[in-house]
This record gives structure tokens, sequence and C-alpha cells, in this order.
């Protein structure tokens, strides 16, 4: 196994401090944070890809980047159902959840049993990987029945009035890609993007809105017809 300690030269090698400073913009957390683009990530992920105990050590380490990276290398068949909660449990920032949910939460076996059970977690980022995972599957399993979405509308709505930003851009973010599946689930998210949209809540409003621009778009139409 490639050690720990070579990785993190080998990030350090490549971190910006500009880069660290800028992701303060986007509500990331620095203090813990090296300052290396993704796309750098992903590219030194290629090298170590399926490394599980890597992995492990990285997100250990408590670095942001290396935090960022874990899942990028980590194994989704060795991946257990506790390991995935611990990290969830340890999320504190919006990037290292979404990273973890594209790129390893949503190959697992239990990725949709996940989002049932994330999604009636208070927690800010727990709550927030249900509707991440939901988007992520919606985008990366194309096999998937339309059985396997229809009832995360009804999550949707539930969570429509948490106004924690995290959470409400997850829940906008998962509403449009299971709407972009098909024609099917689009017109299932325009209906419920209406309802948002009808509402006495501000938070609902702006998801529905947001999602109903998005889902009107005729470029985007245009891609889910038959």
């Amino acid at each position: 196994m490639t050690s720990l300690q070579t990785v993190l030269d080998e990030m350090w090698a490549v971190a910006s401090e500009d880069h660290r400073v800028g992701m303060a913009r986007f509500g990331i957390p620095i203090e813990r944070a090296m300052g290396i683009p993704v796309p750098l990530l992903r590219k030194m992920a290629r090298v170590y890809r399926n490394e599980h105990e890597l992995a492990i050590e990285l997100w250990n380490s408590g670095w942001h980047e290396a935090r960022m990276l874990a899942p990028m290398v980590a194994d989704p068949k060795q991946t257990t159902s506790e390991l995935v909660d611990r990290w969830t449990e340890e999320f504190e920032a919006w990037d290292i959840c979404d990273q973890c949910c594209q790129n390893l939460f949503r190959l697992t076996s239990f990725a949709y049993d996940k989002v049932y059970e994330y999604a009636l977690r208070e927690e800010e980022f727990v709550r927030r990987t249900a509707f991440a995972l939901m988007a992520t599957l919606a985008v990366g399993d194309k096999a998937a029945e339309d059985e396997r979405f229809l009832p995360f509308f009804g999550l949707i709505e539930q969570a429509s009035c948490d106004s924690r930003n995290f959470v409400r851009k997850a829940v906008n973010w998962a509403l449009r890609q299971i709407g972009k599946r098909n024609q099917r689930l689009h017109r299932e998210a325009l209906e419920v993007s209406r309802r948002l949209v009808s509402m006495s809540d501000k938070t609902a409003v702006w998801i529905g809105k947001d999602a109903l621009r998005e889902l009107s778009d005729p470029k985007v139409m245009a891609r889910i017809r038959p």
C-alpha cells in the first residue's frame, strides 16, 4: 500500500495558498485546507484507485483535501455501511459531502437505503447527504427504474421547508437532477416544483422556482424527449 505520507507530500507539493484563501468564498472551512483544486485531486486519484486502506488513512488525517481524495480512491466493494455513517457524521463542508456521494456512496449496494435513513436525520450535513445522494444517483445510475426515484419526491417535499443553506441547495439539486432523467420523472418534478411555489414557506418557494426555471428550459426539455 502507498504510504499516507507519500501522498500528503505529493499534495503539499501542488498546494496553493491563493487557492486555499479562495475556498473560503464558497463557504468551505480552510483551517485544515491545503489549497488544491479538484481537477488535481482527480488526477492523483487515478494513480491510487481502489487503495482502500489508503483512503481510510487519508480520511483519518483530517486534512480537507485528503478527505476529498479519500472517496476517489476508496473501493466501493470494501466500503461498509458503518464507514459511510462515520464519514457522513464527520462532514463539515459541502464539497466533501458531495465528493463522497459522487465518487463512493452512490456506488455502494446500500446507497438507496442511506437516502431514506439520512433524509430523516436532523444534522445539516447528514440531511444534505441524503439529497446529494439522490442527485448523484439520478445522474449516475443510468439503469435504475423510475420506481427507484418516484418515492424521493415525497422526501423532497418534506424537506422543502428546511431553510439551512446546505440542505435547501441539495434538495433543489435532487429535484432538478431527478426531473432531467426522462419524461415521466420530468412531469412529476414539474408538479412538485409547482406545489412548492404555491406554498407560503419562502425556502420551498425558492426551491420550486429555481427547479421550474431549469426544468422548463427548452434545452433541457429537448434533451429528455424520446
